[in-house]
């Protein structure tokens, strides 16, 4: 059934809220360029440049001298045979000796010896020097005269090096002027990007534009009426709280949420990451934390938004690295505490910070009086999807039979820059096929692109294929089988990615706990594509490594953090790992814990595994007709749906058949739990 995508009133004119690659800071923040003016010192210091050129450079240009003798003495050794050869250039001779000559004579003042000499003929002329050295066999060299240079190229090869030296350095220091608004000495500035209020409406980021994420905004509105009406809470003593601390799996929207929530109470928001406080002369941070909270209360009542709060703020003394009085990431840290217990919540200052590890925080900084408040974002449910991607679909034109709580529905785990993207892929999807409108075909094609990843025309032989197909077939068959398992949503032997073939599972519906049935299907269904090889082909392949390891940390994690193993017990051995929402908790046993326990959870895992491993087998096993018949489905066509592939196995779509494998049942968190996506890799 078709969904009513029409924008309501409100939102019909608003723009789409921008994403991770929209630029931080302000769209309309532009103010007029300053005119750069020249120190006098700059031209100073040029002109006593130039002067000294002047002086130096005929010095140090000046050619090597020969040495200069009278003309009766060339005269007397060229009778003598001492001239070896000569060159004349009009009026000047020089030339070589053929022995040394000591010139003045030895005892006056200046006398040095020297084999080459420079004299000039007299202007009244020699007829007899040219009869003279023929005579004496002395070789006679002729030259044009030089042509002395003009006062332009004298001017030029002495004030050009100068001139382009200047140049280049006024050209550096006003690139660096711009770049750090102030040049070298305004190193310790801060920088963070300052939104003002925006008078067109279409252009702030209200809480109309954050979806799926309800409890979070809640949580804030008390920020926004307090800001907007200080009076209303200073006028019985009370006062706000000072830091708000965002925390959540990264792109569920928190940066979003603070631009939404100063856009609602219509006041300065100053943005800044974690990182740009850090340079790598000391002090520099902290310096840059003054200046961040001296502007913001100047402009009070604002808004201070730290990005990637983590950064900055990891917990000192437990690493040496962020250990010792003099470390940079450590005074900045200090200047944050010292500036937030600093100043007055009547100031109408509010921190906002945003962190994927609150885990590794220093608790200075979390106590009450400082970050008083922690919201936790999390991944949007279904209903939270479907308002997303209402938000994001804003002047994109659908088809009038799309559905987005379908789309909806097959996201589950997608967060709002996920769906963002989706959206973004598919609207390119449509363009590129010339259509007038995004269908859901666009939708569903952009999806596996974006999860499955993009097809590649590679060539397999025709064993390859086959070996591929059953790998897949067995997943797809123990999916529509096992209890509990997710519905098989589409099975492909064309190459995506790094895999050769891909069976991709979707959950009916969200799931925010877990049976160990449930997981001990997962596990099953895992196991199908090396259990389907051995059975039909007598061998294994290298296909199977994405399920080995998805294989591997689940039952890891049923043993070590969940508590389903009679042999290890209720015990958790998973380490203290704290508030992790990067996804990299894993079910490694902490060295807390002897090596015989160690030993246990082993072999409890491999227990855990084998047996669902025999599992596989038998089924596929009992369903060997139905396992041929995908396969060679899937030969022929390559790609099968949920409905085809319920179509060749012979089952129905409303009651599928599900034999009882396994009878236990608890429940689990959903932390730690891998995305259930089968692959045959290269």
């Amino acid at each position: 059934m078709a969904d009513n995508n029409q924008p309501t009133p409100d939102t019909a004119q608003r723009p789409r809220p921008p994403g991770p690659e929209a630029p931080r800071g302000e769209p309309n923040n532009n103010p007029p360029r300053q005119r750069w003016v020249i120190p006098r010192w700059v031209w100073l210091v040029l002109a006593l440049a130039l002067l000294l050129n002047w002086f130096l450079a005929p010095l140090l240009a000046a050619p090597e001298q020969t040495r200069v003798i009278p003309y009766s003495l060339f005269k007397t050794q060229a009778r003598a045979g001492n001239v070896s050869e000569i060159t004349t250039s009009g009026a000047v001779i020089n030339g070589t000796f053929k022995k040394d000559i000591t010139f003045p004579p030895t005892g006056e003042e200046g006398s040095t010896s020297s084999t080459t000499f420079q004299t000039r003929v007299p202007e009244f002329g020699d007829r007899d020097l040219t009869n003279q050295l023929t005579a004496q066999g002395i070789t006679v060299n002729v030259q044009e005269p030089p042509g002395g240079r003009s006062l332009l190229l004298n001017i030029l090869l002495s004030f050009a090096p100068t001139l382009l030296f200047f140049a280049f350095m006024l050209f550096l220091l006003r690139r660096a002027t711009r770049s750090s608004q102030g040049g070298v000495f305004s190193l310790g500035r801060s920088r963070a990007k300052r939104y003002a209020a925006e008078s067109d409406e279409t252009m702030r980021i209200t809480f109309q534009d954050v979806a799926g994420i309800e409890e979070a905004e809640q949580e804030l509105v008390e920020i926004v009426d307090f800001l907007k009406n200080p009076e209303k809470y200073q006028r019985l003593g009370g006062t706000i709280p000072k830091g708000v601390l965002l925390v959540g799996p990264p792109g569920t929207g928190k940066t979003l949420l603070a631009k939404a929530v100063a856009g609602e109470a219509d006041v300065p928001f100053f943005s800044m990451s974690g990182s740009e406080f850090i340079e790598m002369v000391v002090g520099v941070g902290a310096s840059r934390v003054r200046e961040l909270f001296s502007n913001a209360k100047k402009e009070a009542p604002a808004i201070i938004f730290v990005d990637e709060l983590d950064a900055i703020g990891r917990r000192r003394g437990g690493n040496a690295n962020f250990g010792g009085g003099s470390d940079e990431r450590e005074q900045t840290l200090n200047q944050i505490l010292v500036e937030m217990d600093g100043f007055d919540g009547r100031n109408a200052v509010i921190v906002l910070a945003a962190t994927n590890r609150p885990d590794v925080l220093d608790p200075a900084l979390l106590r009450p009086g400082r970050f008083d408040r922690r919201v936790t974002v999390q991944r949007p449910d279904r209903l939270g999807r479907r308002a997303i991607l209402e938000v994001h679909t804003r002047g994109v034109p659908l088809d009038p039979n799309l559905s987005l709580e379908t789309i909806a529905e097959t996201t589950p785990g997608l967060v709002g820059a996920d769906l963002r993207n989706l959206v973004n892929e598919a609207a390119l999807l449509a363009a590129r096929r010339e259509k007038p409108f995004v269908t859901q075909l666009d939708f569903f094609d952009a999806m596996e692109k974006i999860i499955l990843g993009a097809a590649r025309q590679l060539v397999l032989s025709e064993d390859d294929r086959r070996r591929v197909a059953y790998h897949e077939a067995g997943h797809a068959i123990l999916g529509l089988l096992v209890p509990d398992a997710d519905p098989v949503h589409k099975v492909t032997i064309v190459p995506r990615g790094q895999a050769l073939g891909v069976t991709y599972s979707v959950p009916a519906d969200d799931r925010f706990n877990y049976t160990e049935r449930y997981l001990r299907g997962r596990i099953v269904g895992a196991l199908g594509g090396r259990a389907a090889e051995e059975i039909v082909f007598d061998l294994v392949t290298t296909g199977a490594e994405n399920d080995l390891k998805q294989v591997m940390e689940i039952a890891r994690q049923m043993v070590t953090r969940w508590g389903m193993s009679k042999e290890v017990g209720l015990l958790y051995l998973a380490g203290n790992e704290g508030e992790d929402f990067l996804g990299s908790s894993g079910g490694g046993v902490s060295r807390d814990f002897g090596e015989g326990l160690i030993a246990t959870v082993d072999k409890e895992t491999r227990r855990i595994i084998d047996e669902s491993y025999q599992d596989a087998i038998s089924v596929l096993i009992r369903e060997r007709s139905r396992l041929d018949a995908l396969a060679d489905a899937l030969l022929k066509r390559e790609s099968l749906d949920e409905d085809e592939i319920l179509q060749v196995v012979g089952l129905p779509a409303t009651a599928r058949f599900r034999p009882a494998l396994v009878q236990a049942s608890t429940t689990t968190t959903q932390k730690g739990l891998p995305t259930q996506s089968n692959t045959d890799h290269v």
